[in-house]
């Protein structure tokens, strides 16, 4: 029994130092402006952009294949903040900037074909089969993969509403009085 117990401790400390060696000397370094720019992407994966999710897009971002201006959600500040971080120019006059969205579901039109829920990236669309969904504000990025594949219309998107998290003081407009 003792002799078993050892051979597997050694076999345990042999292969984890092995390993632990591996990863030290094996390591790849990936490119550290991909990081930071995935670091400022909203990280939702929800592929509007074309790429399979926010690592790919900073990827492509980090080697100078895609406009900054890839991705939706984050509006035209994420693309002025990726601009600036690149170090390149980018016209922002042909984005729309809606401001924040989020899904909302017509109860009266959900049937509960649970179609929505599994479009979605973040886990925002909450119900079961053949019961009405609903939508957690807080967790749904405004990707409207969920109204693409609702079959009854059920689901729309509408302006974030204001809460104390995400209301700005609204600057003064500048009125020229003579």
């Amino acid at each position: 029994m003792l002799a078993a117990m050892g051979a597997l401790l050694a076999l345990g400390v042999l292969l984890g130092g092995g390993l632990g060696l591996a990863a030290h000397y094996l390591r790849v370094e990936g490119n550290p402006i991909a990081g930071e720019i995935e670091e400022l992407l909203p990280g939702s994966n929800c592929g509007q952009c074309g790429f399979l999710g926010c690592s790919d897009a900073a990827n492509a971002l980090a080697e100078h294949s895609a406009n900054v201006t890839l991705c939706p959600p984050g509006g035209k500040t994420l693309a002025a903040a990726l601009a600036e971080k690149l170090g390149v120019e980018a016209d922002l006059s042909a984005m729309k900037d809606t401001g924040p969205m989020i899904a909302f579901v017509f109860e009266d039109l959900c049937i509960g074909c649970t179609k929505c829920a599994k479009r979605c990236p973040t886990d925002a669309i909450v119900g079961a089969s053949k019961q009405i969904h609903g939508v957690v504000d807080d967790a749904c990025t405004g990707c409207e993969n969920c109204a693409e594949v609702c079959p009854t219309g059920a689901i729309t998107m509408r302006k974030e509403t204001a809460t104390i998290q995400t209301w700005h003081w609204p600057k003064p407009e500048l009125s020229l009085a003579s």
